[in-house]
């Protein structure tokens, strides 16, 4: 078995694999006649989180790494906003919105870090231990 893993080790695609799991099991209380609208925009907002961190972190470039988790970084406010609307519509209680909202907060700092994280090795130049090349 590969030893390889990546960006299964950044703390923000842990916590963001955690919001994305909170949301597969919130989306199985609300109605049927929402499941090709808010489940379906619910799921596809959280499971791109994880899926974008992955790719970007693939690509191997500072500039295309950078922008994938900027775009990560939009999937969690969308999640947060389609919280919203199941509160809004009566579907999730306020503390679930909280605990949604909370795990949405945590992923965007996480993700700001890394994004922090990679313009400082930008800025010396790739280490030994960066996974980006400086480019």
């Amino acid at each position: 078995m590969n030893s390889y893993k990546g960006y299964k080790e950044l703390d923000c695609y842990k916590k963001s694999r955690e919001l994305r799991i909170f949301m597969s099991k919130l989306v199985k209380k609300f109605p049927t006649e929402e499941k090709y609208m808010l489940v379906s925009q619910s799921k596809r907002s959280s499971r791109s989180i994880t899926a974008t961190i992955a790719e970007g972190y693939g690509r191997y470039t500072y500039t295309d790494t950078r922008n994938f988790f900027i775009i990560a970084r939009g999937s969690i406010t969308e999640t947060m906003e389609h919280l919203a609307t199941a509160f809004d519509e009566e579907y999730i209680t306020e503390d679930e919105l909280n605990k949604g909202d909370e795990l949405c907060e945590t992923c965007f700092k996480l993700i700001n870090g890394f994004i922090s994280y990679l313009d400082r090795s930008k800025t010396r130049g790739k280490t030994a231990n960066s996974p980006i090349p400086n480019s």
